[in-house]
């Protein structure tokens, strides 16, 4: 089975100094069954200051911290080491009806369902409309089991919209990313999560990595590899099953997954508070290496 390192770059160029910050990074790899983290650490210039590890709400490792002094640019580096055990997911695995999971949720007789019936809601940026439950629908018929509904979900998510970097920002909501058939994976994950939660179902937003391969006779691009994002499905006795729309594929050995939650907005690698700073410019450089 594969490992990992990944090397995770953030910088930003401030047009002012920035007197204070303080920031919540999501950058240290999920403790997962089929995923297992030997080694982690975080650099940065300027340094770091109180430094507090803690988990938030979904159970992510999170790092809180303050940046030394004051400073036009601010550079933090996670370098990680993972070791990947997870098989190759061919197709989805045999389930119940759509239907029967999604009155599974509604009693939420176990504590297991309880859990995931929070992942059913409306979201700050998922918020399903009259439309995406029609397009959906198409994926469901009645009768069909939930993990194939997902699988021909994501089929056609992956055929009717077109993966164009640029074309979706932070501000883009999700009915203009329906309206205009494109965006990258962050905007097809949204998408597929607010089809399966217009139906009833718990699906949750995934953040990580994934390894690129490069075009046959090619070198790897250094920083080219950048955040991936994902779907996963709850299913009573099945559990969480992943899947990517971006790729169409469920998620196997060359997907490193870094955290979870309702939406982006759960999962944002870093963010801060920040006295001072004006304007700002940033960069992010994703780079993830097969050692074995």
């Amino acid at each position: 089975m594969p490992i990992y390192a990944v090397r995770h770059r953030t910088i930003y160029v401030y047009s002012e100094p920035v007197e204070l910050s303080v920031n919540l990074a999501r950058l240290r790899p999920r403790e997962l069954a089929g995923q297992r983290v030997t080694h982690f650490a975080l650099d940065s210039e300027p340094g770091l200051e109180d430094v507090r590890e803690e988990s938030d709400f979904f159970g992510n490792p999170t790092a809180v911290f303050k940046a030394a002094g004051a400073h036009e640019r601010f550079e933090i580096t996670s370098h990680s080491r993972v070791d990947v055990s997870w098989s190759d997911r061919g197709g989805p695995p045999g389930s119940p009806p759509w239907e029967e999971v999604a009155q599974t949720l509604r009693e939420a007789a176990s504590p297991e369902t309880q859990d995931a019936l929070q992942f059913t809601l409306d979201s700050p940026m998922v918020k399903p409309f009259p439309e995406l439950r029609e397009y959906a629908a198409a994926a469901f018929p009645p009768g069909r089991p939930a993990a194939e509904g997902a699988f021909q979900l994501m089929r056609r998510i992956h055929r009717d919209f077109r993966f164009l970097p640029g074309a979706t920002g932070l501000k883009t909501t999700l009915e203009m990313v329906f309206q205009i058939r494109c965006g990258v994976c962050q905007d097809f994950s949204h998408l597929m999560l607010g089809c399966l939660r217009s139906l009833g179902l718990a699906a949750r937003y995934v953040s990580g990595y994934i390894e690129t391969l490069p075009k046959s006779g090619k070198p790897k691009l250094i920083g080219a590899d950048a955040t991936h994002a994902w779907v996963s499905l709850y299913v009573p006795e099945a559990g969480w099953i992943d899947y990517d729309p971006t790729n169409l594929l469920m998620p196997g050995p060359q997907h490193i997954t870094l955290a979870w939650g309702r939406d982006f907005s759960d999962v944002s690698p870093l963010r801060g508070v920040l006295y001072g700073g004006g304007t700002q410019k940033l960069k992010v450089e994703v780079d993830v290496i097969r050692e074995g």
